[in-house]
């Protein structure tokens, strides 16, 4: 990931936060500029549009995602662990709102009116993250520790929907731990029966 000039990665991080909070719609250059302590000049500066600035943040984003999951990947080899680490991840980041839901689920609810540039990058999250959840269950069906219902990419797709709705339960019930209540028993759904 190339590196971003400190205030270039002050304004992403306060974008994050208030796209976290409310949104694309939900913020302006004259909200970062007043939480970074800059003037919204120097925004455009680094980030010419508001479009310029989400895409750059979801690409980022992104980035961050597989570099994570390849991690998962590399440290963790068994299927199983690889689910329960990825809803471990969730569960403490709503827990302690350090990343209180997905900026690219929450992004997807605004999808017809985001621009065409932010919106490519969010379907590309949900490709990359169903990828690479549908490989996690063919290795888990491979390995015997999975018994599926149907094809490892539904199952994904089914998951991946779970962690989203989940995340929004969590939030609109203002509890981080339903998060935790729905998606613990998921996992228990794949295993084989013996």
């Amino acid at each position: 990931m190339t590196a971003l000039a400190p205030t270039a990665a002050q304004i992403l991080a306060q974008a994050r936060t208030l796209i976290a909070e409310g949104g694309y719609s939900g913020f302006s250059y004259a909200d970062i500029a007043s939480q970074v302590g800059i003037r919204k000049p120097s925004i455009h500066h680094h980030f010419p549009t508001k479009a310029d600035l989400v895409q750059v943040l979801v690409e980022r984003y992104r980035q961050e995602a597989r570099e994570g999951l390849a991690a998962l990947e590399r440290q963790v080899p068994d299927p199983r662990l690889q689910l329960q680490h990825y809803i471990g991840y969730w569960e403490t980041c709503i827990g302690d709102a350090s990343a209180p839901i997905c900026v690219c689920a929450l992004l997807a609810g605004e999808l017809p009116l985001l621009p065409e540039s932010v919106a490519a990058e969010v379907k590309a999250h949900f490709h990359d993250l169903a990828a690479w959840l549908a490989a996690v269950f063919e290795r888990g069906v491979q390995q015997d520790v999975f018994q599926l219902t149907s094809t490892p990419r539904m199952e994904a797709e089914a998951f991946m929907a779970t962690v989203h709705g989940a995340m929004l339960s969590a939030r609109a019930y203002g509890e981080p731990g339903i998060f935790g209540s729905i998606m613990q028993p998921v996992l228990g759904r794949y295993a084989p029966a013996r």
